[in-house]
């Protein structure tokens, strides 16, 4: 399963918005061997194709050079289809070079809807995921419970372990 902070979600589908009707491409970068999605690297569609997506060759070398750098690895590679499903085309899975990694598609097809699913593709096999979306900005815990016009409850609002 991949989980993915909402924001950096917000930021791979405005990037890929953007770019549109061009696919747009990018990576979310993690701590070496934590599978946690946590910098977003958007890239350059050196291809500049509405079908077809190709990181630059120097800057792909200078982004993982960084990463290296920063003993991060490429959690989410992810691009953008402009009138396609977000599913890994042939082209996709034959170039897909990083087993490790999450292969995020974004569909911008239709302009008022998020179209986003997540792929492994190791040695041509395909398999889909789990997305799960979490909101780093907000504490889970802040609000344990509540109630709104109803009788009273039990409310636990403790926002702190201390």
């Amino acid at each position: 399963m991949l989980s993915i902070d909402r924001s950096i979600i917000d930021a791979i589908v405005a990037h890929a918005r953007r770019d549109h009707p061009d696919e747009a491409c990018g990576v979310v970068a993690g701590p070496v061997g934590s599978d946690t999605p946590a910098r977003h690297i958007p890239m350059d569609n050196a291809a500049r194709s509405m079908t077809f997506y190709e990181f630059d060759s120097m800057e792909q070398l200078r982004v993982w050079r960084e990463m290296d750098d920063r003993d991060e690895e490429p959690v989410v590679i992810y691009h953008s289809h402009t009138a396609t499903e977000a599913y890994p085309s042939r082209t996709d899975v034959a170039f897909a070079g990083e087993p490790g990694a999450h292969y995020l598609l974004v569909s911008t097809r239709e302009p008022d809807t998020e179209e986003i699913r997540s792929f492994r593709i190791v040695d041509g096999v395909v398999t889909e995921e789990p997305v799960e979306i979490v909101d780093a900005a907000v504490d889970p815990n802040a609000v344990q419970s509540y109630m709104f016009g109803q009788s009273p409850a039990t409310v636990d609002y403790e926002c702190s372990d201390r």
